[in-house]
């Protein structure tokens, strides 16, 4: 609710009864509150239906009326079925997340066979690696699942098994990762449909991609699940087009397979010659690292379980299996294809864009069927940005319960979308395209870091842990060697390419993600030196009665009456409700406690989460109630549930007022002593925007100080 998380105030005077504080009560936290969620079910009238405008207010403003033509209408927290209808089956997962992975293959196969240059009959082997690299690391990603099937991905993964330092260093290389997918793959749309174009367009393309930018931010805002059905056609036109693109180039050139390949041969032992083993490795490994952008879109399934259909586990390991065939099948496939038509760089077209006009250029209906094909690839490029939107707010979402980044993170729009971290997304990847001007290469080189870099510490803590606890489990050695073998993999991979591409845009995404992991540790701090600060306001307060509450009646609506908005029980709650008595001794007759439970990322995981939320709210304001009590002061309570704490608490409190004409409402916030912008930003201002709806409705509020020094 409105409190913030809070330092010692100077120390109240006596209510009433001069009552102390409770023994180690458990800390307040409002950013966001209502997190916990415990099991009890709470009574079917504890989440009231409030009307949207309510007397004293003008109904809703024309900047809503547009966001809710935009983005629709608010979901219906009371329905139970609600979650069950979000939550994706493994089609629509491999929809979302799997066309991160899939379309990886319009630009990271690319980049190795370009690599290669005139050896391009390392290709061949090239293939095969790519293909096992994408199914090892895809194995070792479901038993990933197995261990952690509520979710997190490489955060949680790192965090749990190599400690918080290494959980937040990989949340900060995956927050970036997600802001790059969103960049690369929209940067390579651009390219594939420019690449149809007159040169003349160029011009357009930076300005295009940013408006995709936009158009895909707006689809999240709506929702997953309405962001996913409307891309489906996309995914499954890009999977036909470039099944035959693929399939009847290796048909075309099944003839010639059997010289191809000797050709080849020929080709490795000459330039064997003239390399030597050690410069053919290097060679081969330089370019299967610059072709690291094909494996980018296999963690997501991992980070986004909680969106998935129950039974959570199978769905996604089922997901991950899609992912990783049509994957391997399209990276390798793509390469032996461009071996097969001899494909090189041509300006102002892509690789693929190349081999369609190789393959089906001169066919009736060719040309038409180049521009589908690469109208799908661009559009499935486009989709793959949805990753981007959908894992990374997911990530600041854990990272904000861990209070590494800000509080606000973890909070849901009334559409149950991770609205502030779909924003960031959107901004970050916006100011990454103008930086790179769209640059493909460039944002491959500053992509593939970050992602290894996540990879290697979540496939090492695995090892690491399943070699330790070897006893007992079954298939340790299999597992071991799994883990191992992606670690190798993933490790040689950023070696590689940060050493090479180090001046070439890695030093970047180093000094980036640098800096946030710097930012998060000192957000962190703060949070844990406010929370000392509310635990020592906890003691000062002394010691409060004990006694059982005596059964006193509701209060009196004829009588003055003090509405205290409450969060979580702790010292700021306690300690606003004192010192209204302290502040108006004798006046207030009786109090009603206001509270709302916020519907946040943290707690909706699953069916019954808001009615775990109502539970938990209803318990926190009978302990409020049995204080008052205690102290002799009749007391009721009043709950609501939203996911916006400020309009659902402007509800409930002019829905108190109609029954307590005479309340005023009161508030506890937390005041520095020399407040700063960044204060503003990890503390939420829910009290005064309050404030503020209610005195425009005609009603009076008190915000009550806790000074912190």
């Amino acid at each position: 609710m409105p409190n913030d998380p809070g330092a010692a105030p100077e120390p109240p005077a006596a209510g009433p009864a001069s009552p102390p504080a409770p023994q180690s009560p458990p800390p307040a936290r409002s950013d966001p509150p209502g997190s916990e969620s415990p099991r009890a079910e709470p009574p079917a009238s504890a989440i009231p239906n409030l009307p949207e405008a309510l007397p004293g207010s003008d109904g809703p403003r024309l900047f809503d009326r547009i966001r809710r033509f935009l983005l629709g209408r608010p979901r219906d927290l009371t329905d139970r079925r609600l979650y069950h209808r979000l939550a994706l089956v493994p089609f629509l997962a491999w929809v979302g997340l799997g066309a991160d992975g899939l379309s990886s293959s319009a630009y990271g196969p690319e980049e190795a066979f370009r690599t290669l240059g005139q050896h391009g009959y390392l290709a061949l082997g090239l293939a095969a690696l790519m293909a096992s690299t994408v199914l090892l690391i895809s194995a070792a990603y479901s038993l990933i699942i197995e261990e952690f099937p509520h979710g997190g991905g490489g955060y949680v993964v790192a965090t749990k098994l190599l400690g918080e330092r290494a959980g937040l260093v990989s949340g900060c290389a995956l927050v970036v990762d997600y802001i790059l997918t969103i960049t690369v793959s929209i940067a390579a749309a651009g390219e594939a449909l420019f690449s149809l174009l007159p040169p003349a367009y160029q011009d357009w393309k930076l300005a295009f991609e940013i408006f995709l930018i936009v158009e895909l931010t707006l689809l999240n805002l709506r929702g997953v699940r309405e962001s996913i059905l409307t891309l489906t056609p996309v995914f499954i036109g890009f999977l036909v087009t470039h099944v035959l693109l693929i399939g009847g180039a290796l048909v075309m050139h099944l003839p010639d397979l059997p010289r191809t390949l000797s050709l080849a041969g020929s080709d490795f032992q000459t330039g064997l010659g003239m390399l030597g083993a050690g410069g053919m490795l290097a060679l081969f490994v330089h370019a299967y690292s610059l072709g690291g952008g094909t494996y980018t879109g296999i963690e997501a399934v991992s980070n986004s379980l909680t969106m998935m259909r129950e039974p959570v586990v199978r769905t996604a390991r089922r997901t991950m299996a899609y992912m990783a065939t049509s994957l391997a099948i399209t990276a390798a496939g793509l390469l032996v294809c461009y071996l097969l038509y001899q494909i090189g760089h041509e300006d102002g077209k892509t690789m693929n864009t190349v081999l369609a006009e190789r393959v089906f250029g001169e066919m009736h209906f060719g040309r038409a069927f180049v521009i589908l094909t690469m109208l799908c690839e661009a559009a499935l490029l486009v989709v793959a940005g949805q990753a981007g939107f959908l894992d990374g707010p997911r990530v600041l979402v854990n990272m904000a319960v861990d209070s590494w980044v800000p509080h606000s993170f973890a909070g849901l729009s009334n559409r149950l979308t991770i609205q502030n971290g779909i924003l960031l997304m959107s901004g970050a990847s916006v100011a990454a395209l103008l930086y790179t001007r769209g640059n493909v290469s460039a944002l491959v080189v500053m992509y593939s870091i970050n992602v290894f870099l996540t990879f290697s510490l979540s496939l090492f803590g695995m090892a690491k842990v399943t070699f330790r606890s070897r006893r007992g489990r079954q298939h340790w050695r299999r597992r071991t060697t799994l883990f191992t073998s992606g670690f190798v993999l993933c490790g040689t991979i950023l070696a590689v390419t940060t050493w090479e591409k180090f001046e070439e845009g890695g030093w970047i995404t180093l000094l980036v993600t640098g800096t946030f992991v710097l930012v998060c540790t000192l957000i962190r701090m703060h949070y844990r030196t406010v929370q000392a600060k509310m635990d020592q306001l906890g003691a000062e307060l002394g010691a409060l009665p004990d006694t059982p509450a005596p059964a006193l009646p509701p209060p009196d609506p004829s009588q003055p009456t003090a509405g205290v908005l409450v969060n979580a029980w702790g010292g700021l709650g306690v300690h606003t409700v004192l010192n209204i008595y302290r502040a108006f001794p004798g006046h207030f007759k009786g109090v009603v406690f206001v509270s709302i439970g916020v519907v946040d990322s943290g707690g909706f995981k699953g069916e019954g989460a808001v009615e775990a939320l109502a539970a938990s709210t209803q318990a926190t304001l009978d302990r409020y109630v049995e204080l008052a009590r205690r102290l002799g002061v009749p007391a009721d309570a009043r709950m609501a549930i939203g996911t916006d704490v400020v309009e659902e608490g402007e509800k409930l409190c002019l829905a108190v007022a109609r029954d307590y004409p005479r309340v005023t409402f009161f508030a506890g916030k937390i005041i520095f002593q020399r407040e700063r912008w960044w204060q503003r930003l990890l503390h939420n201002e829910t009290a005064i925007a309050i404030q503020r709806r209610l005195q425009w409705a005609g009603r009076t509020m008190v915000i009550m100080p806790a000074r912190v020094r």
